[in-house]
Formats: C-alpha cells, structure tokens, sequence
C-alpha cells in the first residue's frame, strides 16, 4: 500500500520535502503499527547507505538544486561502520510519541492514541510534527 508522509518541525526556518512516498506492508491497524513499519523502512534505507562504493563520488546540478530546497547539500554517504538498531529506533520513536514530542495527522486529522484503531486507505497522506522546546532568555 502507498502512502505520502510530510513531515515539519516546529520552530525550523527551512522547509522540508513536501510529501515523501511510502510502500507500507497491509495488516498495519493502529498507529504503533504503522510508526514501526517507518521506523523499518527508514532503517533498512540509512543501513543500506554507504554499501556502494563510487570511485568518483559527484552530483548533478539536479541532486544539488534538489538537496539545497531541503537545506543540506552532501553526498549522502555515511562513513561510519555503525549500524542503525531497528529495536532501538522503534522504541525512541514510540516514547518520543508518549511524551508528545511528535504528533501524527492523518489526512489532517489528529491520531491520539497509538493502539486505536487506523483506518489506511492508499494515497493518505500522513503528517508528523516534530514539536521542539525553544530556550530564550527574557532581557
């Protein structure tokens, strides 16, 4: 099944990639199941990074402009030998949406509870908000 994820942050000046398409495994009823399912495919993705080996590492101009509208232009490799845990990401994802550092829409509306029922239809475009605290100081 495809779905779109856009995701913001809260407080962020630079806006990131309007809607990212997804192919979620069937079977997902509830909102933990289909954070885990993301949380998968985001790792399986970063651990996958770095696997092939260029010579030459370069960009197009198109992979530039692209990279640029999002803030970070680089060569999307990771040198590091360190693998993601996909138990770990899962369980920070989860907390992360216990605390309320992350709330999810469906289709603009809210979902509230990670094990109440999810009703995913194909093209739904889900929208998670990364809320972050801002530190100041009163003069």
């Amino acid at each position: 099944m495809k779905i779109y994820i856009s995701t913001k942050a809260a407080g962020r000046r630079r806006s990131l990639p309007a809607h990212i398409l997804y192919e979620i495994p069937e079977g997902i009823t509830t909102l933990r199941d289909l954070l885990t399912a993301l949380v998968r495919i985001e790792v399986e993705q970063y651990n996958e990074k770095g696997k092939d080996v260029q010579i030459v590492p370069f960009l197009t101009a198109e992979e530039i402009t692209e990279q640029a509208q999002a803030g970070r232009v680089s060569f999307g490799r990771i040198y590091s030998e360190k693998k993601a845990d996909f138990v770990k990401a899962a369980g920070n994802a989860l907390q992360c949406y216990e605390d309320g550092l992350v709330r999810v829409f469906q289709n603009e509306e809210e979902l509230k509870q990670l094990d109440a029922p999810v009703q995913i239809r194909e093209g739904d475009c889900f929208t998670l908000i990364r809320l972050t605290f801002l530190a100041g100081r009163l003069w």
